[in-house]
């Protein structure tokens, strides 16, 4: 008697999403099917699949080529990437739709014992690798991006005397000259905010599935570009 087949979950996003034409799909694969085994039976659907670079994901976090799929798993084939509530959180990260405000997430952040709060903001530029950019579009695995960024966190908190910390990320178009992300952190000094805002912004780059398109000025063309993910090991 043969085992049945394994029911799972394929998550799709950005250029992933484009060659498959689904946000989402229900497949079932057989027992001892592998992460990149399931990649080639997509591949089968979709061939040109087979030319962009993925990094996987299983039930949210990385995974190997190699790992064996489970029933009922969540898989998420990711293509490169651009890299809570309540205002005493000692830290935050947020997915939005509109503008960002930085005032408002210094508020929460700081307290009289704070000898410093820093702001990075990465806005959208009007150029990049030669080419003229109009507008960006971000979007991202939500879920994951959630799980990613805590474990982020709370290796930052370990690493660097902060007294808060906030991420908030904006989704869909960010015109030139306005927010994509921006990274508050208050700390009793200047030093650990600084270094604690360049960890939090390298690693959310790194490895937080966001995906970013270029809208360029030359023939209304649109580019996903980034790198595969670095999980941190």
């Amino acid at each position: 008697m043969t085992d049945p087949n394994l029911p799972v979950t394929v998550r799709c996003f950005a250029a992933v999403r484009e060659a498959l034409g689904a946000d989402e799909l229900k497949l079932e694969v057989e027992p001892g099917t592998t992460v990149e085994g399931l990649r080639q039976l997509l591949i089968e659907l979709a061939p040109t699949l087979a030319r962009l670079p993925v990094a996987f994901a299983v039930n949210r976090d990385y995974a190997r080529g190699e790992t064996r799929l489970s029933a009922g798993d969540e898989v998420a084939l990711i293509p490169p990437i651009s890299g809570g509530s309540g205002s005493r959180d000692l830290y935050r990260f947020d997915l939005v739709d509109g503008a960002i405000d930085p005032r408002a997430l210094e508020a929460e952040c700081r307290t009289d014992a704070d000898g410093a709060v820093l702001t990075f903001a990465g806005t959208t530029r009007d150029h990049n690798d030669g080419a003229a950019v109009v507008t960006l579009r971000y979007e991202a695995y939500p879920e994951m991006a959630q799980k990613v960024m805590c474990t982020i966190f709370e290796e930052a908190i370990k690493r660097f005397p902060i007294t808060r910390a906030r991420v908030v990320h904006r989704l869909g178009e960010v015109p030139v000259g306005e927010a994509s992300v921006v990274v508050v952190v208050a700390s009793p000094h200047r030093a650990p905010a600084f270094d604690a805002c360049r960890f939090l912004m390298d690693r959310l780059k790194n490895e937080v599935p966001i995906w970013k398109q270029e809208q360029l000025r030359s023939g209304d063309t649109v580019r996903w570009v980034g790198d595969l993910p670095k999980p941190a090991r």
